[in-house]
């Protein structure tokens, strides 16, 4: 699998992905491509120093032009792991891409998905409902937030007590544990 990465912010996720396929090139998965909407996301520096090709995305050509996908066929994708990366994705990306791009959502959707729900706007939200669980799901991308078939999920037991930047700490722990195995699951070729 020649995956990318998008990301708009820090890249945890991403750099959890990208040392763990480096570090273990037996598991079929190459970095080959980080892809960011933020020309200052430190998530490019972050690349960069594992010597992984970045590319940043400008508003206008993501979306009134296809020419991300010549982009992408140059560094031979085969694969796309959103992570943290904050625009919908439109519709030719999807159709390049069918089942083979993923997200990651930290809350167990269906519940807390869709348009601003994303980061600390899931924790607050899930903390200001008295939820006694939160998580993970990850999930194919089609053309609406968060609506993809889900591939995997996971929870995690909240205390009452818990703020939501406690609660954010959690579900962090769970997403860097299992996006990369996720991947990993789908890179493997299916056993005879």
């Amino acid at each position: 699998m020649k995956l990318a990465i998008f990301v708009s912010g820090g890249g945890s996720n991403a750099r959890t992905i990208i040392d763990r396929f480096q570090a273990n090139p037996e598991y079929g998965v190459e970095v080959v491509l980080l892809v960011s909407n933020k020309a200052k996301a430190s998530a490019l520096m972050m690349a960069a120093e594992r010597d992984v090709p970045t590319l940043v995305v400008k508003r206008n050509s993501f979306y009134e032009s296809e020419e991300l996908l010549a982009d992408l066929e140059a560094f031979k994708v085969d694969f796309i792991a959103l992570a943290g990366f904050l625009w919908l994705i439109p519709p030719y990306l999807v159709r390049a891409f069918p089942n083979r791009m993923l997200n990651i959502h930290p809350a167990l959707l269906p519940a807390y998905g869709g348009k601003g729900m994303y980061g600390a706007n899931v924790h607050k939200a899930v903390k200001a409902n008295g939820e006694l669980e939160s998580g993970i799901t990850i999930h194919y991308v089609n053309e609406a937030y968060d609506e993809g078939d889900y591939v995997f999920q996971a929870a995690v037991r909240l205390d009452p007590e818990d703020t939501p930047e406690k609660i954010a700490k959690r579900v962090l722990r769970l997403e860097h544990g299992n996006y990369w195995r996720v991947l990993r699951q789908l890179a493997a070729p299916p056993q005879k």
